[in-house]
């Protein structure tokens, strides 16, 4: 086994900042080659001043006018197509003298979903445009073909009375699956979340929604998220929410959508199609990630 101190993420600096308390931790390896592989993601969640719900690793720019890559890992090592409260803090990352950058500037990232464009804002939050919405089944995706996926046939309990049934489901980067509840807050998503994410019927697991729409402007969101578990804020999941319900005629194009960790504004714009996510951000603190981590990794 390679000693703990090879590891070239030891003594590492990394950011710790939360997106309406989803937990992020940022790592800047522009300039180097070094990728985290699975076990070094999970090594660092594992680490209480580095816990995360999602780990924002920046490399060097690939697309023209692109400012960086981001790959994004969850707490189980696999790597995610987006994560919107993730990038926000990115931006902030990026643009703070406390943070990796300088200067105050628009940016854009790029992810495997696709490029990010970052709008830092008076007020200290950000929009992103998370982009357009995939809803084709096959680039959600799901095992089955469905023509109309803003409710497809999936249900959990007796069949002739489900707890929970149809949802609409969306890719915004990363495939969500929403479902349509009185009170989110009355279901057991810490029990029913784990049994959908990984459903046959998702090839590449999901993340697992129970939306309210008290009116037409507000939306009330938990959130199951795939290789992370029930988690206080999802800034994709929101966007997916918010997508799903105009699609079912539940909410208007622009609504506040209510996490438990707070709020965030997502608008699904009718002249391109984009979706675009505003919220806060919020520093926590930076570290080093100490050799030690990396023991078992």
């Amino acid at each position: 086994m390679t000693p703990a101190i090879d590891n070239p993420l030891a003594e590492r600096r990394y950011l710790k900042m939360n997106g309406l308390g989803n937990e992020i931790v940022i790592l800047d390896l522009r300039g180097e080659s070094i990728r985290v592989r699975a076990a070094d993601a999970r090594a660092i969640a594992r680490a209480q001043g580095s816990f995360f719900d999602q780990l924002m690793v920046l490399h060097d720019p690939v697309s023209p006018g692109s400012d960086a890559y981001v790959r994004i890992y969850n707490t189980d090592g696999s790597e995610a197509g987006a994560c919107g409260n993730g990038t926000r803090c990115v931006g902030w990352a990026m643009m703070s003298d406390a943070g990796m950058g300088s200067g105050v500037r628009p940016l854009t990232v790029e992810t495997r979903g696709g490029l990010l464009p970052i709008k830092p804002l008076a007020d200290g939050g950000f929009t992103v445009d998370m982009g357009p919405p995939k809803l084709n089944w096959q680039d959600i995706p799901t095992r089955d073909p469905f023509f109309d996926t803003s409710g497809i046939e999936l249900q959990i309990g007796p069949i002739d009375d489900p707890v929970l049934h149809t949802p609409g489901v969306v890719s915004m980067g990363n495939p969500h699956a929403v479902f349509f509840v009185d009170d989110p807050y009355r279901y057991d998503l810490e029990r029913f979340g784990p049994l959908l994410e990984n459903h046959p019927i998702f090839p590449d697991r999901a993340n697992i929604s129970l939306a309210a729409t008290p009116r037409r402007d507000h939306i009330i969101l938990r959130v199951w998220e795939r290789g992370a578990g029930l988690t206080k804020a999802c800034g994709s999941g929101a966007c997916a929410a918010l997508v799903a319900a105009v699609r079912r005629d539940l909410a208007d194009r622009k609504a506040t959508v209510s996490l438990p960790g707070g709020d965030l504004v997502i608008e699904w714009r009718e002249s391109d199609g984009h979706v675009l996510m505003t919220g806060p951000v919020a520093f926590e603190h930076e570290g080093r990630l100490s050799a030690a981590l990396f023991r078992d990794a």
